[in-house]
């Protein structure tokens, strides 16, 4: 849990992944598209991967841990949560509070 930690704490936005998801993509891709330089730590890259994919699953809530968004070092949610503060409009503010974007 303390390596989860220390890298979301990193970067603004850091998003936990896995080369052959195809929602961390997305989630990852929505960010770029807002204007995010997200981190993207890929687990399946990982020596400790699997370690963490299971502290995240436990943090999370979630049986599939991936994709694990962090905005400002906090644990944000997966693809539902993220698509969720989106359209509700409550995604751009919480990136701007955290520095991810500035317009």
């Amino acid at each position: 849990m303390d390596s989860i930690t220390k890298i979301a704490s990193q970067r603004a936005v850091v998003v936990f992944s896995k080369s052959s998801c195809c929602m961390s993509h997305t989630v990852a891709r929505l960010l770029i598209d807002l204007g995010v330089n997200p981190s993207v730590h890929e687990l399946d890259e990982d020596p400790r991967g699997r370690e963490m994919e299971r502290a995240l699953a436990k943090l999370l809530g979630h049986t599939s841990a991936v994709p694990a968004v962090f905005i400002g070092g906090k644990p944000v949610g997966s693809t539902d949560k993220i698509m969720s503060l989106h359209m509700s409009g409550n995604l751009v503010p919480m990136l701007r509070n955290a520095g991810a974007i500035w317009v």
